[in-house]
C-alpha cells in the first residue's frame, strides 16, 4: 500500500495511506477541499457557546467579590449560583449534542467514502 502524496501542516510527508485508485489521502485530496472546509467550519460553530460561558464566568466572579464585600446577600448568591450551575448544564448539553450531530455527520460522510472505495475496486478501478 502506497503513502498519501500530500504535505502535512508542518512540513513533513503524511503518512495515511490514499484512497485506492489516488495519490492523495482524504485529508489531502483535493476533490474533498470544499468539503473538508465545511466540516470545519461547522466544527466552529459547537463552540460558539463559550462567550456566553466567559459571561456567566465573570458574572460569577462579581457575585463572588459582592458576597464577599457584604454588597450581596449569601443566601441570594446561593441561589443565583444554583441557577447559573443550572444553565451551564444546559449549555453543556447543548454543546453535546451538537457534537453528537457533528460526529454522525462525519461518520456518514466516512460510510459514502468507504462505499464509494468499495464500488470502485468491484469494478476495477
Amino acid at each position: 500500500m502506497g503513502q498519501c502524496a500530500g504535505v502535512k501542516a508542518k512540513g513533513g510527508r503524511c503518512t495515511a495511506p490514499p484512497l485506492p485508485g489516488e495519490e492523495w489521502c482524504y485529508g489531502h485530496h483535493p476533490n474533498y477541499a470544499d468539503k473538508r472546509r465545511r466540516n470545519a467550519a461547522k466544527s466552529h460553530k459547537t463552540r460558539s457557546a463559550s462567550p456566553e460561558i466567559a459571561s456567566i464566568k465573570a458574572n460569577l466572579s462579581e457575585l463572588a467579590v459582592d458576597v464577599m464585600g457584604g454588597a450581596v446577600d449569601r443566601g441570594n448568591a446561593a441561589v443565583a449560583s444554583q441557577v447559573y450551575n443550572v444553565l451551564l448544564r444546559a449549555i453543556g448539553m447543548e454543546l453535546k449534542v451538537k457534537e453528537v450531530e457533528e460526529l454522525e455527520a462525519k461518520l456518514e460522510e466516512l460510510s459514502e467514502a468507504f462505499e464509494q472505495q468499495q464500488e470502485a475496486r468491484r469494478h476495477g478501478a
